[in-house]
C-alpha cells in the first residue's frame, strides 16, 4: 500500500537529526546540564575500580579490617552518588522533553491545517496521525535516552580505555583488539537496519490508516456484513509488520551477538595474560583486579551500542517521515486586499454580454424610448450592434439605486451625467421605460435576465462608477476563463474544467447543473482556493481571489459542502464555527431557522449537546441542516452551496427553501443543483458539461433551448425522450 512518497535512499542519520535542533534549542541548557551530570556519574563509576585497587593492594594485602571498612564506605559512597547524579539527568530531561514532543505535535498539526486539500488528497490519514503520535514518542526517547548516552558511552570508554592503558599497555591492546570488528559491524547494521526501520513504520501508518477506516465505518460493515474480510485485511498487514519486526530483531540479535562476544573474549584473553603476569611478578593483583573491574564497566557501555544505534536508526526514520510533511509547500499568503482600479472619467464600461452597455445609435431600443442603454441588468439591449429591441413595459431599476426609471441623458459614450436622482438618459434622448426581451439570453453565454436589486445590493449607483470600485461588467462572482487540471494529473491529461467563463452579478443566484461526474463541486472548490487554478481567473467585485489573503477571501465567502461534515463538538460549535468570533446566540439562532433546524431545541441539552465523533448521532437531513445553518450564519457576501437539500424530505425541504430566499436576496450565490426544486431557487442556471459552461439561461429557457439540461430535469431515460 503506497501511501507515503519513496524515502531517501542514501540519507545521513546525523544529518536527518539535526534538523530536530530548532525544537531541541530552548531546552538545549537543560539537555546539555543533564548529559554533563550522566558524564560525571559514569566518570564516578570509573573510579570504583581504583578504589578496589587500592584496598586490594593496601587493606587487603596489609590484613587491615579498619582499611577495609573505610574502602567499603568509599564503594558505597560512590554508588550512591552515582545513582542521584543519574537521579538527576532523568529530573533534568524529563519536563523539557515532554514540552520538545508537544511543541513538535502541536507545529505539525498547525502545519497540517496550511497544506492545500491536494495534500490531503494524496495522504492516507493514518499516516499523518503516526506521524504525529508514533513517531513524536520514538523521537521523544531518542532525546530522552539513546541521544544523552551515544554521548556519555563514547567519553565512558574513553576515558575507560586511558585509564586500562596507563595501568598496563599490553592488556589494554588486548582488549582493544575486538574494536575493529565492531565498528565494521555497527556500520553494516547501521544501513540495514535504517530501511527496515523506514518500512515498519510505514506499515504502522498503513494499520492506522485500516483501524480508522474502519472505525468511521462501522456502519457500513456491519450493515453489509464485511467484518470478516475487514478482519482479513487487517490480520494481513498485522502479519506484514510482524514480519518486518522480526527481521529487525533478528538484526538487532545479531549485532549484539557481536558486539557481546567479541568484548567478553577480549576479556577472557586480557584475564589469562594478567593472570600470567602476576604469577610471573610484573603485575599486581590489585592492578589486574583494577584492570579488569574497568574492563567489566566497560562492559554496558560497549553493549549497549547495538540497541542505541537502533534507537537512533528509528528516530532518524521518524525525523525523516515528520518532516516529509512539514516541508510540503504550504497555501499561500495570497497578497493584501486590494481595491479595484477605478476607470477615469469618460471611460465606459468594456463590452460584455453582461453589462448592456451601449455602443452606439442602433443598439436596441425600447417603445418610446430613445437609442442606447445604460450599463443595468436586465435592459433588452446587448453589447453587440444589431441586437434584438426590447419589448414590453417592465422598468428596470438603476443598479443600486432604488427603484428610479432609468431616465435621464449622457454626454457621450460611456459617461453618464444625471440630472436628478435615478435619471438617465442615452444620446438620441427619450423616455421610456426598459425591459428584457423575450427572445432569449444575448448572444455571449453569459447573458441573461437578471432581478433589478434594490439600494444595498452593492451594485453602483446611476451616477456612474464611484472611485475605487469596480466597473459594473465586472461586480459580483466571475470566471475568466478558468481551466483546472488536479496538481497529480498527467501533464497531457485533458483538464477537469476548461474555458469556464460565467458571470454571476451582484445579488444574483446561479444554479449549477450537470451530470454526475461533470466537475461542479470541482468548481466549487476553487472560489475559497482549496484548489489552486490551472489557468484563468477568478474575481469577487473585480478583485482577483490570488489578490486577496486566504482568510479575507474565506471571510467573503462560505460554503456549504456536499457532504455534511460535522465535529466533536456542541451543536452550536459546529454552527458558529462559520462565523465570527464575535458572533453570539442571535446569530446562531437566525442560521438554525434558515436552515429549519429547530429540532436541535428538542435535543437534551439544546444547543450545546454534542452531536459526536462526525455527527453521526443526528440523522444525515439534520447533519445536512446544520452544515448550512454554518454556511448562513456569518451573512457573508458570496455563498456557495454544492446539493444543499439532497437529503431533506419533501416537506422539510420546501421550508428551507421558504428561508433560503430571503438569505439569497442579500448575497451572491452559486448553488449546484440536481432538482427542479432547488434550481428554482436561482435566478440564473448555468449548465456544466464535458468541463464547459455548455449553456446559460432561465429554468424554464433552458428546458425549451437545451435538450441535455431538459433531459437531467426530466430523470427520464435518454432513449424514451
Amino acid at each position: 500500500m503506497a501511501t507515503t512518497p519513496a524515502p531517501a535512499q542514501d540519507r545521513s542519520a546525523v544529518r536527518t537529526l539535526l534538523r530536530l535542533w530548532p525544537y531541541v534549542r530552548p531546552v538545549r541548557a537543560r539537555l546539555f546540564s543533564a548529559a554533563l551530570v550522566a558524564i560525571v556519574a559514569s566518570c564516578v563509576g570509573l573510579v570504583i575500580p581504583l578504589a578496589l585497587k587500592w584496598m586490594v593492594d593496601g587493606p587487603i594485602a596489609g590484613r587491615d579490617p579498619a582499611g577495609v571498612w573505610l574502602g567499603a564506605l568509599f564503594l558505597l559512597l560512590l554508588g550512591f552518588t552515582e545513582a542521584l547524579l543519574f537521579g538527576l539527568r532523568r529530573w533534568l530531561v524529563a519536563r523539557p522533553l515532554s514540552h520538545v514532543e508537544a511543541s513538535m505535535r502541536a507545529a505539525l498539526y498547525r502545519h497540517l491545517q496550511r497544506l492545500p486539500v491536494a495534500f490531503h488528497d494524496r495522504w492516507a490519514s493514518g499516516q499523518l496521525l503516526s506521524r504525529g503520535t508514533t513517531d513524536l514518542m520514538l523521537l521523544r526517547m531518542f532525546l530522552a535516552f539513546p541521544l544523552t548516552f551515544l554521548l556519555v558511552n563514547g567519553v565512558t570508554i574513553l576515558v575507560g580505555v586511558i585509564i586500562m592503558l596507563l595501568q598496563d599497555w599490553t592488556l589494554g591492546l588486548v582488549i582493544l583488539g575486538p574494536a575493529v570488528p565492531v565498528m565494521v559491524t555497527c556500520v553494516i547494521f547501521e544501513r540495514r537496519y535504517a530501511k527496515l526501520a523506514r518500512r515498519a513504520q510505514d506499515q504502522v501508518g498503513d494499520l492506522t490508516t485500516v483501524v480508522e477506516e474502519s472505525v468511521l465505518g462501522i456502519r457500513i460493515i456491519k450493515g453489509f456484513g464485511r467484518h470478516r474480510s475487514q478482519e482479513r485485511a487487517f490480520r494481513d498487514l498485522s502479519k506484514t509488520l510482524r514480519g518486518t519486526e522480526l527481521r529487525k530483531a533478528r538484526l538487532l540479535a545479531t549485532i549484539w551477538g557481536v558486539i557481546v562476544t567479541l568484548p567478553e573474549v577480549a576479556i577472557g584473553a586480557a584475564l589469562v595474560v594478567g593472570v600470567v603476569q602476576v604469577a610471573d611478578g610484573v603485575l599486581s593483583a590489585g592492578t589486574l583486579v583494577a584492570f579488569l573491574s574497568t574492563a567489566l564497566a566497560l562492559r554496558w557501555p560497549v553493549e549497549s551500542i547495538g540497541f542505541l544505534l537502533a534507537m537512533s536508526q528509528e528516530a532518524a526514520t521518524a525525523t525523516e517521515r515528520y518532516f516529509e510533511v512539514m516541508d510540503a509547500e504550504v497555501e499561500g499568503a495570497g497578497g493584501a486586499p486590494a481595491p479595484a482600479a477605478a476607470p477615469g472619467p469618460g471611460t465606459g464600461s468594456a463590452p460584455d454580454a453582461n453589462s448592456g452597455s451601449a455602443q452606439g445609435p442602433g443598439s436596441g431600443s425600447a417603445p418610446g424610448s430613445g437609442t442606447g442603454s445604460g450599463s443595468a441588468p436586465g435592459t433588452g439591449s446587448g453589447s453587440a450592434p444589431g441586437t434584438g429591441s426590447g419589448t414590453g413595459s417592465g422598468s428596470a431599476q438603476g443598479p443600486g439605486s432604488g427603484s428610479a426609471p432609468g431616465l435621464g441623458s449622457a454626454s457621450g459614450p460611456g459617461t453618464r451625467s444625471t440630472p436628478g436622482p435615478g435619471t438617465r438618459s442615452a444620446p438620441g434622448s427619450g423616455n421610456g421605460s426598459r425591459s428584457r426581451s423575450g427572445s432569449g439570453p444575448a448572444p455571449d453565454s453569459d447573458e441573461g435576465f437578471a432581478p433589478a436589486f434594490g439600494s444595498g445590493s452593492g451594485w453602483p449607483s446611476g451616477t456612474g462608477p464611484r472611485p475605487g470600485s469596480a466597473p459594473v461588467q465586472e461586480k459580483g462572482l466571475r470566471f475568466h476563463d478558468v481551466r483546472f487540471r488536479y496538481p497529480d494529473a498527467p501533464s497531457d491529461s485533458p483538464p477537469v474544467l476548461q474555458h469556464i467563463d460565467l458571470h454571476i452579478r451582484p445579488g444574483e443566484s446561479m444554479a449549477l447543473v450537470g451530470a454526475t461526474g461533470s466537475g461542479k463541486t470541482t468548481l466549487t472548490a476553487l472560489i475559497p482556493r482549496l484548489y489552486e487554478l490551472t489557468s484563468g481567473r477568478i474575481t469577487l467585485d473585480g478583485v482577483d481571489i490570488t489578490g486577496l489573503s486566504r482568510e479575507a477571501l474565506r471571510a467573503k465567502v462560505a460554503v456549504a459542502f456536499e457532504e455534511p461534515t460535522l465535529f466533536s463538538a456542541s451543536v452550536g460549535d459546529n454552527v458558529l464555527m462559520g462565523a465570527k468570533d464575535t458572533a453570539g446566540h442571535a446569530d446562531l439562532e437566525r442560521a438554525l431557522a434558515v436552515a429549519q433546524a429547530g429540532f436541535v431545541h428538542s435535543l437534551p441539552q439544546g444547543t450545546d449537546t454534542p452531536v459526536g465523533e462526525q455527527g453521526l448521532s443526528l440523522s444525515g437531513g439534520q447533519r445536512q441542516r446544520l452544515a448550512l445553518a454554518r454556511a448562513v450564519v456569518a451573512q457573508p457576501e458570496f455563498l456557495v452551496l454544492d446539493d444543499p437539500l439532497s437529503a431533506l424530505d419533501v416537506h422539510t425541504e420546501a421550508a428551507v427553501e421558504a428561508a433560503l430566499r430571503q438569505v439569497l436576496a442579500d448575497t451572491t450565490a452559486l448553488i449546484v443543483a440536481h432538482r427542479p426544486s432547488t434550481v428554482l431557487l436561482a435566478d440564473r442556471v448555468a449548465l456544466l458539461s464535458g468541463g464547459r459552461i455548455a449553456a446559460v439561461g432561465t429554468h424554464h429557457e433552458l428546458l425549451r433551448t437545451n435538450a441535455e439540461y431538459a433531459y437531467l430535469m426530466s430523470g427520464e431515460e435518454e432513449g424514451a425522450r
